[in-house]
């Protein structure tokens, strides 16, 4: 495979699991809401309602803090350079008026 081929796969694959993460980490919070922290604290049933985005924002903190993390052992495993392409090139000069 050339390396713009594994540059693409490795984005996907890198969304592909932090959306699983985000969907994991969701239902997990959501769960310890309903089975802990609501009956613990005698909530009433419409606290889901203010708990939904706070456990929707700590989802996506823990998907941003395991994507980093799992990302800075495969740099360290992985020599980037010799596999993937860069994203972004160098930037050309910008063009002189004639």
């Amino acid at each position: 495979m050339s390396k713009k081929t594994n540059t693409l796969l490795f984005i996907l694959g890198g969304t592909v699991f932090n959306v699983l993460i985000v969907l994991i980490s969701g239902l997990a919070f959501f769960v310890i809401f309903i089975k802990f922290i609501q009956p613990m604290l005698h909530l009433p049933d419409d606290a889901i309602g203010i708990a939904l985005p706070v456990i929707f924002i700590a989802a996506i903190v823990v998907s941003f803090l395991v994507y980093r993390l799992v990302i800075k052992i495969i740099v360290k495993k992985v020599n980037m350079e010799k596999y993937f392409d860069p994203i972004f090139g160098p930037r050309r000069p910008p063009r002189r008026p004639s």
